[in-house]
């Protein structure tokens, strides 16, 4: 695989957001991220951050991926075309939309079961970014995806969400606040089949990869932090999300206090 350049890098400071410190002595710890843009990911950025940082992972090739897409546009419903958002896409989309708006979905709900081993975590310190797992509903945003430009920004978003191939890519119903149904959305669902699929992990241990992990575009605990944000800017903030926040925000306290003094954890 020819590694394409990476973007520039910038620090950034490790931790939580600076609205959630409350003490002094935190302590500042750089480290070097890439920020997540539609030009890295044009650009065959993340490919090469795979086989940088996690060689063994096996990516999709360019030909899988585009089979991928054209199997999901000619399974497509009548219809415009939508974007389930859950999770980055919500406040990092890299993709144009027409339209956004509020929507929920029904059988499947929002999880940390997707294991990472770039991005957000390392092959040696393993992060959780979400997925769609089986049962439930989810809220989130559906994005509309204008017709004249659809093919384009697809192949933008099968090169950021099927690296690997560990999302199932679905149409599904989206319904609005008052649960009358507007469309079909593009939704990326696990597959619990993917040697990624966590979805076994006990809290404690979805705690810790929260709290601990970083990877190559920043910490799987600014993931969270942000997918918090994000859905609580649009009025829906996700009650499951915000207590494992502040689980995780107190797991990083603890950690930096005791670096802070000294003592290891």
């Amino acid at each position: 695989m020819v590694q394409a350049p990476l973007a520039p890098v910038h620090l950034a400071r490790v931790g939580r957001p600076w609205h959630w410190r409350t003490s002094c002595l935190y302590p500042f710890v750089t480290m070097k991220i890439q920020e997540l843009t539609r030009e890295l990911i044009e650009s065959g950025g993340i490919d090469a951050i795979a086989a940088r940082d996690a060689p063994a992972l096996r990516v999709l090739s360019d030909e899988e991926r585009a089979a991928s897409l054209r199997a999901t546009l000619d399974a497509r419903p009548d219809g415009e075309a939508w974007l389930f958002a859950y999770g980055s896409l919500i406040w990092n989309p890299t993709v144009h939309a027409k339209e956004h708006r509020t929507a929920r979905i029904e059988g499947w709900h929002r999880a940390f079961c997707l294991t990472t081993l770039i991005g957000r975590g390392t092959t040696d310190n393993p992060g959780l970014t979400l997925g769609l797992d089986e049962g439930g509903a989810c809220h989130g945003i559906a994005l509309r995806i204008d017709e004249a430009i659809l093919e384009r920004e697809l192949s933008i978003l099968w090169r950021r969400e099927m690296l690997s191939g560990a999302y199932v890519p679905r149409w599904l119903d989206v319904f609005d606040a008052d649960g009358a149904r507007f469309g079909s959305a593009i939704s990326f669902t696990i597959d619990r089949s993917s040697c990624q699929y966590a979805g076994g992990l006990t809290h404690a241990e979805i705690i810790r990869r929260l709290a601990h992990a970083s990877g190559a575009i920043g910490s799987a605990a600014d993931y969270l932090f942000q997918t918090c944000a994000g859905l609580r800017s649009h009025g829906i903030p996700d009650p499951v999300l915000e207590a494992l926040a502040v689980e995780v925000a107190a797991a990083r306290d603890e950690t930096m206090i005791r670096e802070a003094c000294g003592r290891t954890p």
